[in-house]
């Protein structure tokens, strides 16, 4: 007798307080979207009550996944880094959601920025297999990082944005930048590019894959995260007044123009030096030394048709 196939599995993560609560409020209308935009799937909702028990629900779902399963967050960049760290080497194509303030991994890969959208590219299938960035140190010896791995004045903003109660978006991450700046010099570092030794000071060594950061800042305006490298900006010392009219040009890229800002391309970038800690997907990830080495085509992810890989499409 020849076994009944089984549907295709779709397992929903949420966390219900993401986005000052928007994912909670929003939940019952995204359910009944993905179970009338995907009839022949089973679509299983789970509400995580902490980071901890999110970060097992989706790697359990992941590992678990069959050939054409799916494990869908929905929240913000915080569920997304834990979506692609479940679902990188894995079967399962992952799906965001984005419900937060910065969804910064989920604009850079192509997930439409408004919440229907989003659902509905899950249920149209079109899919993108992405690079990813492999991190490694004493805190993590292996993690990825979807959009930025930061080190300096952006590392130091987006913890203490990450500590305040209120949070606005860009908006928080603009002003704990503006204080931060009073008492921000530069920091002294080491790091093997590829193999080659650089040691030099920076305000801003920042490696990335997708190259978007604290809500929308572009701080690799040209990173591609299918080009199987990284991307590399460093910020040069410069006094606070220059970092200060360079801020507002991330948002568009613009601050590239400037003397004192490098960027390059490579598939391994070693940092370390004192006093220096890590934040990638705008989370803590402990201190240096680190290694980030580029993972190609390390995960595949719902897209907005107009980013798709077309013999990855697969009808919902």
């Amino acid at each position: 007798m020849r076994e009944i196939a089984k549907p295709r599995l779709y397992t929903l993560v949420v966390n219900q307080g993401s986005g000052g609560g928007r994912s909670g409020r929003e939940l019952p209308h995204v359910a009944r979207a993905l179970r009338d935009g995907l009839p022949t799937a089973e679509v299983h909702v789970i509400t995580s009550s902490s980071w901890t028990d999110a970060e097992k629900l989706t790697r359990t779902a992941a590992l678990e996944a069959r050939e054409g399963d799916a494990v869908l967050v929905m929240g913000g960049d915080g569920m997304a880094h834990l979506g692609l760290n479940a679902c990188a080497g894995t079967l399962a194509t992952l799906g965001i959601i984005p419900a937060g303030t910065g969804n910064d991994f989920a604009r850079g890969v192509g997930v439409p920025k408004d919440l229907p959208r989003a659902v509905d590219a899950i249920c149209v299938g079109a899919t993108r297999r992405v690079d990813l960035s492999h991190v490694s140190n004493e805190a993590y010896p292996s993690r990825y990082v979807g959009a930025v791995l930061s080190t300096g004045y952006d590392a130091r903003v987006n913890r203490a944005t990450n500590d305040i109660s209120l949070r606005f978006g860009s908006l928080s991450y603009g002003w704990i930048a503006l204080r931060e700046l009073v008492h921000f010099s530069p920091l002294q570092y080491r790091l093997r590019i590829d193999g080659v030794l650089r040691i030099q000071e920076a305000m801003i060594v920042a490696v990335c894959n997708t190259g978007m950061f604290g809500g929308g800042m572009r701080i690799a305006p040209n990173a591609d995260p299918t080009d199987g490298m990284l991307d590399v900006t460093i910020v040069d010392p410069v006094s606070r007044t220059t970092l200060l009219r360079l801020l507002p040009q991330m948002y568009s890229g613009n601050f590239v123009k400037h003397p004192s800002v490098q960027q390059f391309r490579a598939h391994q970038v070693e940092i370390a030096g004192d006093g220096l800690f890590c934040m990638g997907d705008g989370e803590e990830l402990g201190d240096v030394p680190v290694t980030v080495t580029a993972a190609p085509g390390a995960l595949k992810v719902f897209v907005d048709a107009e980013y798709s890989q077309p013999a990855a499409t697969v009808k919902g």
